[in-house]
């Protein structure tokens, strides 16, 4: 009895903490629902800046800052919280070879997520961290911290070559985009119309201003896809636990049904034994009692 109470206990315990994986994975599945929304217009405020960029630098190439020496800075997007798998692991060894290949041993880290955080909490490559976003709602108070962090180092007067490694949605894998120095470069640009655009500033504090705008806008909509991945990643895991919750709750109900078999037979067995018992007592009774009264 004691250990089929055992199983139940257990069994009870696996069914609630299943019920709050699927809670989890339904409010990590409606995030995605909410970060589509927001993708969309967001990427069509990058697309737009970008067709201004190349119909500006068609005209003015020679106001695309140019430098030989740029310091590489890395803004890694890792997950704020667990349950999403191998998100932060291949985020990390997607960077190592990236700076492998390209020959950079010491760029400097800029961290955002509290689970990645925490793994390179003792790197002395990284010169900030950053808490990422749980919601939609938070993406913008981790993209003003970034924002402020790229100010400060740019302050220094040192230009940099910012690349952004992140996880694209779909399970499409870790993407990397290089934010800095901005837009493609001008030799490739060809003029779309025939004569240059009016501006209200001269060409280069035109540009710094456009910069800045793509800046924001552009990790304002990287952000959002990486929390999306993020998102799915955790539905997909979450999906992976509950099955397996379900698997266990499912075999240790059988082991239950048969404990209880067992305790159904055991019983009918002690009451068969009962009445043999019985029924021999009554016979010996009767036995008794009849030779007493042949005497």
């Amino acid at each position: 009895m004691s250990r089929r109470r055992e199983l139940e206990r257990h069994r009870h315990t696996l069914d609630e903490t299943r019920e709050i994986m699927n809670s989890m994975k339904t409010l990590a599945y409606m995030e995605t629902r909410k970060l589509a929304r927001f993708l969309d217009a967001q990427r069509s405020v990058v697309a737009h800046i970008e067709t201004v960029a190349g119909d500006f630098l068609g005209f003015y190439p020679e106001t695309l800052p140019q430098s030989d020496k740029l310091m590489p800075v890395y803004l890694l997007l890792g997950s704020e919280r667990g349950f999403c798998g191998e998100f932060n692991e291949a985020l990390l060894a997607e960077t190592e070879s990236h700076m492998q290949e390209s020959g950079i041993n010491t760029p400097r880290l800029i961290v955002t997520g509290g689970k990645l955080c925490d793994r390179l909490a003792k790197d002395p490559r990284v010169i900030t961290f950053i808490d990422g976003a749980n919601v939609a709602e938070e993406v913008e108070k981790t993209l003003i911290q970034i924002i402020n962090n790229l100010t400060g180092l740019q302050a220094r007067d040192e230009a940099m070559a910012l690349r952004v490694f992140y996880h694209e949605p779909e399970g499409e894998g870790v993407a990397m985009k290089r934010i800095l120095p901005p837009f493609e470069q001008p030799g490739k640009r060809v003029p779309i119309f025939s004569h240059p655009p009016l501006l209200n500033l001269q060409p280069k504090a035109f540009l710094a201003e456009l910069i800045d705008h793509y800046l924001f806008a552009a990790l304002h909509q990287i952000l959002y896809v990486s929390l999306m991945a993020e998102n799915q990643h955790r539905v997909q895991h979450l999906e992976g636990a509950v099955r397996h919750l379900e698997d266990k709750s499912a075999d240790l109900l059988h082991r239950c049904n048969l404990l209880r078999q067992e305790e159904i037979i055991e019983e009918i067995e002690v009451i068969l034994l009962s009445t043999d018992s019985f029924d021999n007592s009554l016979h010996k009774r009767k036995s008794w009692t009849i030779r007493e009264s042949t005497k």
